[in-house]
């Protein structure tokens, strides 16, 4: 019997953008989902730490969960200004990114630290997203796949189930860039990163594989239709509910 395509899943992530006013977003996305067709795909919002409680509170029923951006690597203690995932776990959200290229690049995370997060995350139940993604530079060398497949060997924990864990593939180059690779290319490394895992879980065949770099409305259909992409994760699109509508409808 073959096995069933995972569920796809649409995540925005707001980055250090919104304010409790820009929650009034959330109502429409809400409404919009609960008055037209409802796609076929899970949706997240994860917006910056201070507000999860509210964008929590503020969805109620409503079919969308809530992640973090980031959590430390360790479960409590002396980390001023840290967020642990067992508070955001405790807030009521379902999982956390960890290792985005802006984290990577603006903090110095490395794949041992990644590793670390994600761990993290699953001590405190959520699920982990782990971001991959090669720089212009790597790509341009030809290393695309070399550097793709180094991160996720080396941030993806042992034991992990596609329950618990997805793999988001974002290209650095084309994060807020307006570029966005060709259908080819992001088949290519989606492929790549889907025999890896294969090769090393057995369930390898259902873990969610998410693109990200410049989703917009206009080219959403276009990328969620490439062989093993399984949804994506949303940068600016996210923001405003008429443009995240636009993402979402790929899966009506």
């Amino acid at each position: 019997m073959q096995a069933q395509d995972p569920r796809p899943l649409v995540a925005g992530n707001w980055k250090m953008n919104g304010l409790l006013s820009s929650l009034e977003e959330v109502d429409k996305l809400a409404a919009g989902i609960a008055n037209g067709a409802r796609p076929a795909c899970d949706v997240m919002l994860c917006p910056p730490a201070p507000l999860l409680l509210a964008m929590r509170e503020r969805i109620g029923e409503a079919a969308i969960a809530v992640g973090a951006q980031d959590c430390h690597m360790q479960d409590s203690g002396a980390h001023t200004g840290d967020v642990s995932a067992a508070l955001i776990a405790d807030l009521g959200c379902t999982a956390v990114i960890v290792g985005h290229s802006e984290r990577r690049t603006d903090h110095g995370e490395t794949d041992a630290m990644v590793l670390a997060k994600a761990l993290s995350a699953h001590r405190a139940e959520l699920t982990a997203i782990v971001c991959v993604g090669e720089t212009e530079a790597e790509r341009d060398a030809g290393k695309a796949l070399e550097i793709v497949g180094h991160q996720v060997a080396s941030s993806v924990p042992d034991g992990v189930t596609a329950a618990n864990l997805v793999v988001a593939y974002e290209p650095v180059w084309a994060i807020g860039t307006g570029r966005t690779p060709t259908a080819e290319e992001i088949g290519e490394v989606h492929s790549f990163i889907r025999r890896q895992l294969m090769d090393r879980f057995s369930d390898g065949e259902q873990f969610r594989l998410l693109y990200g770099g410049s989703v917009k409305p206009a080219n959403a259909a276009e990328l969620m239709a490439v062989s093993n992409v399984d949804g994506a994760l949303v940068g600016g699109a996210s923001l405003k509910a008429e443009d995240f509508l636009g993402i979402l409808a790929a899966y009506r």
